[in-house]
């Protein structure tokens, strides 16, 4: 496990027990604080060890200084949310720039003087796919991207449990449809949306890409053949292959982002609504996570006072229609809070709630997937499920046959 990746979850995992604690919830914030020091002295790994020193320095310095007290004790739903999805955004950022000098020292013969950071394999999600279905089936473990494994069945499960909170509250690719729509609304003032009978046939792309994902994984490759493809050179060069698609696209990919570029300036959050298979997937298992946003009609603007509020629902990325609803069930739905920061009356009308009506707090939703998303990361690298085995040489060589490698 690389530095930038220990120290993402050093800190991740730090700053949730110290929020849990300063929201009194003190024995969930022990357990917490507790399981990571022990699956530190586990790993006994010197970028672990360093990444939790500098975690409790920076947490030690944030307790004595008055802006630091603002961000544990007066931090509300949206700031936090803002401040996940900015530092994972810069964590992923660091590391595809440890990526990218990674792979240039392969391509120049030579021994990198950084390792390859792992995550970098959660953009892998047909390898993941491949990965876990030889485990299940052959109880063999993918040697060459086993975090594309653990971090597809972690996205997945997130969507089961916490709705797509992993969309609204993690995802980069979220955020920067953000700052396009931002950037449009400056360029393009006037209203912009899509028709609804053309909005609905859009949304259906996504469910055609996850399902031509599922296909690839669990079809089009016949059990026979899997152990092989899972040694073979191009699934070893995965990732490189992927790298290869953004950092040399072809006039057909240039043309394609620009087009999205261009969507996500125009509608909110266009490539998430219209195109993410990852969504998709996430979307339709959030119909069986336990939360749902819940609004209490009786104590909304609306019944109560008769106004015509619906602040709640232009908040909401999505576009859904809250303020006409009592139980959110949508698969659009992202738990990102904006609807509940923006509604007037905050949590006495409307909330995240569990199916048995119990309010979910942001700091407790921000914790469980901190956990899901950091803690069991580090689980799998005592388990020997993250790190890839691939030795360094044959990388190498593969690098200088790049262009000649096919999945046959």
């Amino acid at each position: 496990m690389t530095i930038i990746e220990a120290l993402t979850i050093g800190l991740g995992l730090s700053y949730a027990a110290a929020l849990l604690y300063a929201s009194q919830q003190r024995y969930g914030a022990l357990a917490l604080l507790g399981t990571l020091v022990l699956a530190v002295l586990i790993a006994n790994q010197a970028s672990l060890w360093l990444a939790v020193a500098l975690s409790v320095a920076i947490a030690a310095a944030l307790h004595r200084s008055r802006w630091g007290q603002q961000w544990l004790t007066e931090i509300d739903a949206e700031r936090l949310r803002l401040l996940c999805q900015h530092t994972l955004a810069l964590s992923m950022l660091i590391a595809a720039i440890q990526y990218g000098g990674h792979l240039w020292f392969l391509e120049q013969g030579q021994t990198p003087p950084l390792p390859r950071p792992d995550v970098v394999d959660a953009f892998l999600p047909v390898a993941g796919g491949l990965g876990l279905r030889g485990a299940m089936e052959t109880g063999q473990l993918d040697q060459h991207h086993p975090a594309a494994m653990v971090m597809l069945a972690l996205v997945l499960l997130t969507g089961l449990l916490l709705k797509r909170a992993f969309c609204g509250w993690v995802c980069p690719l979220g955020l920067a449809g953000d700052y396009l729509h931002r950037l449009g609304n400056r360029l393009f003032p006037a209203h912009r949306g899509v028709p609804l009978w053309l909005d609905w046939p859009l949304r259906m792309i996504k469910y055609l890409l996850a399902s031509a994902l599922v296909y690839l994984v669990v079809v089009a490759l016949p059990a026979a053949a899997l152990p092989g493809y899972l040694k073979s050179s191009y699934h070893i060069m995965a990732d490189v292959k992927m790298a290869q698609f953004f950092v040399a696209p072809g006039p057909l990919t240039v043309a394609a982002m620009s087009i999205l570029i261009l969507a996500s300036m125009w509608r909110r959050q266009a490539f998430c609504r219209y195109l993410c298979p990852y969504g998709a997937l996430m979307g339709l298992l959030s119909l069986l996570s336990p939360m749902k946003i819940q609004r209490q009609p009786n104590r909304c603007l609306n019944h109560s006072k008769g106004l015509a509020c619906d602040k709640c629902s232009r908040a909401c990325p999505a576009g859904i229609a809250v303020h006409q609803q009592r139980r959110i069930h949508s698969d659009e739905c992202q738990a990102c809070l904006r609807c509940v920061s923006a509604c007037p009356k905050r949590a006495q009308a409307l909330s995240l709630t569990l199916a048995n009506q119990r309010p979910v707090e942001a700091t407790s939703l921000f914790a469980l997937l901190v956990v899901t998303l950091l803690l069991l990361p580090l689980v799998a690298q005592l388990f020997g499920l993250w790190h890839s085995n691939t030795d360094p040489m044959i990388r190498m060589q593969l690098m200088q046959m790049l262009d000649r490698l096919g999945m046959s």
